[in-house]
């Protein structure tokens, strides 16, 4: 089933600024929120898809690509990550929404960004550089990339811990991973909450910590990821795929895996966009008298043909056989310039034959009368 446009989920324009997104994801994330809405599955549905558009839209990078190449723009699998996304990773967004802290515990009387009160931990996002040849961007494909990254002790499960009676329950905010404290202002008293500094928000104590990962709960690994590339990208391109980052310990949310796109160059194609470009060398005699030459595309050979009396700057075309665009049937062509090759030695019979050429009417430059100019031709061309 296609995603639906972000724009239109949070309805607002494509050239919404920043606090009329905000506004608007306000608003839905109230109105579909689960503690109002439970058991309720089209609401949850609708609450997980405004965060995921909320997510690309309110950061510049991610609209820009989102803006140009759809749902294909940063992810891998064809999509921003969002469908990746549970109530955690939402909930662990919502400080910058609601000013921090938990944004629905006056609307609904607690849950949202932690899990039984205590914080959710994020783990790191990490960042890798996939190289493409033009083949893999023009058809899009699947790769298999292994990851050293941080994993979960299998020791201690990613608790930290040697084992369960290693822990207890944090002894400042007794197990609720933040503490509250009341000032007396003029206005009155005014509480405010904050993150537990004894347990880090964790709400639990390790006596003894786990000799495998030193009570860090994480270790050093490696994980092959099928990554599924798009074909179109580009060079520069990120693409994202959520989860697949660092782990994180105490039962926390994995970060995200961020692909930079690098092309490797071609050894006869030049990429333009979504155009292919191939200089093509031919003698004076093929261009005089024509010819049939077979030429290099991305999809193996083609032959094209040469008309009589080609001149050099010609540019032809082979339609459809370019890079397709990101999200989109759209396809480019490849755009053949033609060279004509004049050769820089020739031997006495060859010189020969060319001086009793020199005076022959057809042997002289005509431009005005049968061909355009080099410039007149590229203006046609991209007209």
């Amino acid at each position: 089933m296609a995603k639906r446009d972000y724009y239109d989920i949070l309805g607002v324009s494509k050239n919404a600024e920043q606090a009329e997104i905000k506004s608007a994801y306000r608003k839905l994330a109230i109105k579909y929120h689960p503690d109002k809405n439970p058991d309720n599955k089209e609401a949850e549905e609708k609450f997980k898809e405004a965060a995921e558009a909320y997510e690309v839209l309110s950061n510049a990078e991610k609209r820009q690509r989102y803006d140009r190449f759809g749902h294909a723009g940063n992810s891998a699998n064809g999509g921003f990550g969002g469908g990746g996304m549970n109530m955690e990773d939402i909930f662990s967004n919502f400080g910058d929404i609601f000013g921090g802290g938990n944004p629905f515990e006056s609307f609904f009387g607690g849950g949202g960004q932690s899990r039984g009160g205590r914080r959710i931990i994020k783990g790191t996002n990490l960042r890798i550089k996939v190289k493409l040849t033009l083949e893999e961007i023009a058809k899009g494909v699947e790769k298999k990339i292994k990851v050293n990254k941080l994993v979960v002790c299998k020791t201690c499960d990613g608790s930290g811990a040697k084992d369960k009676s290693s822990t207890s329950t944090c002894r400042t905010c007794g197990g609720s991973g933040s503490v509250r404290r009341v000032t007396n202002t003029i206005l009155g008293q005014m509480q405010t909450t904050s993150t537990c500094p004894t347990c880090n928000g964790e709400g639990v104590e390790i006596t003894a910590k786990c000799t495998t990962c030193q009570g860090e709960g994480l270790v050093r690994g490696e994980e092959t990821i099928s990554i599924n590339i798009p074909a179109g990208v580009s060079e520069g391109m990120q693409l994202s795929m959520s989860g697949k980052g660092n782990a994180a310990p105490r039962g926390g949310v994995p970060g995200d895996l961020i692909i930079l796109i690098e092309e490797t160059p071609h050894e006869v194609l030049k990429r333009d966009g979504i155009n292919v470009i191939y200089d093509l060398y031919i003698s004076f005699v093929d261009a005089a008298l024509g010819s049939s030459i077979e030429i290099p595309t991305i999809d193996g050979k083609a032959k094209i043909k040469i008309d009589p009396g080609t001149q050099g700057g010609k540019i032809l075309r082979l339609k459809g056989k370019g890079i397709p665009e990101v999200n989109s049937y759209h396809k480019g062509d490849q755009l053949i310039y033609v060279n004509v090759w004049t050769p820089k030695a020739l031997s006495q019979n060859e010189r020969e034959q060319l001086e009793n050429l020199r005076e022959s009417p057809n042997f002289k430059p005509q431009p005005g009368k049968h061909e355009k100019s080099f410039f007149e031709r590229i203006k046609e061309f991209f007209e």
